[in-house]
């Protein structure tokens, strides 16, 4: 353990995994220690790095000292996961090598489901406009390790996904914020339980001078805190908005649920860092939406058509179906173990789905008896017959909402692919000037 705090000075130090999190943390250890590093795809090393590489056979006969583990590895499934398993105490992160490393830098930590980049930007954001020292880090932003030029003051808001909580050994944060959970990565978590455990670590680990922030009607982290004796001050922070801040918020990316609960989250923790709302608001009104994450793409009186690629589950769409009348609901992909449809009844007149790719039968059996859907090939063919279909309504505000609930891995590499298509196909089949001449 002494080595540990000792910045990891002169230990034997396996990176497992290449990538921006193997990469970053090559680059931070490399100085004082003896590095290894192991790829399962040897040809993505750069050749400089190619002679810190050992292979799996000589791995096996080796001991080190720490093993980082990148997250998007699965130890169930990897190909040394014999191995690792054998030394799973010597695992750690990124995030641990940043803790050690930083230990009296504030950290405000976000983690949930559903809204950890948004909640992550905005808060980023205000800060920078009160003239801090803050840096954005982590699943959004730079890799934390390439941090420069740190000083004392320098606050870090961390976006933290379940992979990286549920390898950690050492990382602690000031500030834990779980948005929501839902069931999500069940591929890789096996459980429900596990997956709220992984994302519940980042809360467990805090001191007693620390705060965390949950959702007060997210029954599941409610239900968790109960199973710790925890120290650290517990904020329940509500869903919606209050009215003498909502009405003064004029940015209509405010104006859904989703939004307004990352909002949330953000004024509770400003409370702590005395940041009062005036600087609050001045922020939210200009905020702009980040890529593909209920991304508001066109506005008028009559349509609007929102790119929101990011949603992967049904969770991350509830909250959009519940915000607007008069849905076009574009949905298809690769539908995630355990992800149900749980939108209540009185929504169901409100949305009219259009349901693409190739697992049809997952989204039909889930809408089945609950509200209208048709069926398509492609995202092509859906926005063609939205334009058909929306020359035959009255004269109301209708709502375009590509939100797939599903991953993208069907047809496309990942949600940024996803969405830049649909961008791409907006443009393309001259949509909004098609719509607007109905």
């Amino acid at each position: 353990m002494v080595k540990l705090y000792n910045h990891f000075k002169n230990q034997k130090i396996l990176i497992y995994g290449f990538g921006k999190s193997g990469y970053s943390c090559f680059v931070n250890l490399n100085k004082e220690n003896y590095l290894n590093i192991f790829d399962d795809n040897k040809k993505l090393l750069p050749n400089e790095k190619k002679k810190f590489y050992i292979s799996r056979k000589d791995l096996f006969k080796t001991n080190y000292d720490l093993i980082v583990v990148s997250p998007g590895i699965d130890l169930n499934k990897c190909s040394i996961k014999k191995y690792l398993k054998k030394n799973k105490s010597k695992i750690i992160t990124e995030l641990d090598i940043f803790y050690l490393k930083n230990q009296n830098n504030q950290k405000i930590t976000i983690t949930g489901t559903n809204g950890k980049s948004t909640t992550s930007k905005l808060l980023f954001d205000i800060l920078k406009n009160c003239k801090k020292d803050v840096r954005l880090v982590g699943n959004i932003g730079n890799p934390i390790l390439l941090e420069k030029n740190i000083k004392k003051k320098t606050i870090f808001v961390i976006e933290a996904s379940s992979y990286q909580i549920d390898y950690s050994r050492y990382f602690k944060s000031d500030y834990s914020v779980i948005l929501n959970i839902y069931p999500d990565h069940l591929e890789r978590h096996k459980t429900f339980k596990n997956y709220i455990k992984a994302k519940f670590k980042l809360i467990k680990n805090q001191n007693n001078n620390c705060y965390a922030y949950v959702n007060q009607n997210d029954k599941y982290t409610l239900k968790e805190i109960k199973n710790y004796n925890l120290k650290n001050k517990i904020i329940k922070v509500k869903n919606f908005t209050p009215k003498k801040i909502l009405d003064k918020i004029k940015n209509p990316y405010f104006k859904n649920i989703n939004n307004q609960s990352n909002l949330n989250f953000v004024i509770e923790i400003c409370k702590n860092l005395k940041i009062n709302n005036n600087k609050i608001l001045k922020v939210v009104n200009s905020f702009k939406a980040l890529k593909y994450r209920q991304e508001i793409i066109y506005k008028n009186n009559h349509l609007l058509i929102m790119n929101d690629s990011k949603s992967t589950s049904f969770s991350s769409s509830l909250n959009i179906l519940q915000s607007y009348k008069n849905i076009f609901w574009i949905v298809g992909g690769k539908f995630k173990k355990g992800d149900k449809f749980n939108l209540k009844d009185k929504y169901y007149k409100n949305i009219n789905a259009y349901i693409y790719g190739k697992n049809k039968n997952f989204f039909i059996n889930s809408f089945k008896n609950k509200i209208k859907f048709k069926l398509f090939k492609n995202i092509r063919e859906v926005l063609l017959e939205v334009i058909k279909d929306f020359k035959k309504i009255n004269n109301v505000t209708q709502n375009v909402i590509f939100s797939p609930s599903a991953a993208s891995f069907d047809q496309f590499n990942n949600f940024e692919d996803r969405g830049k298509y649909f961008n791409f196909l907006i443009k393309k089949l001259n949509f909004i000037k098609k719509i607007n001449e109905k």
